[in-house]
């Protein structure tokens, strides 16, 4: 069954959204993987975020966009960036 992940804030506010499922634009597209997910979807971030920019599917509407296939790296930097999360949930990310 697909697992909707809480909505991810950071230390300074910033919020995003961290989906991973067989319906996400995710890889591997797989419910719940345990081996952690190479790439995942954003959505709906509080506020433009430069390091997700590339991967914007509406890039005239930042904060209302979705962000396909971003990888773990880039997710890890974002976040960090942002000063970790406080609150909401991250998919397993491969390492």
């Amino acid at each position: 069954m697909r697992k909707l992940y809480k909505r991810v804030v950071c230390e300074d506010g910033f919020s995003i959204s961290i989906q991973a499922s067989s319906t996400s634009y995710c890889e591997p597209r797989y419910d719940s993987y345990i081996g952690g997910y190479t790439s995942v979807e954003l959505g709906f971030p509080s506020e433009p975020d430069p390091f997700i920019l590339p991967y914007a599917e509406t890039p005239d509407d930042l904060t209302g966009s979705v962000y396909g296939y971003v990888p773990a790296s880039v997710v890890r930097k974002m976040l960090t960036a942002h000063g970790g999360v406080v609150s909401g949930e991250v998919p397993k990310l491969a390492p």
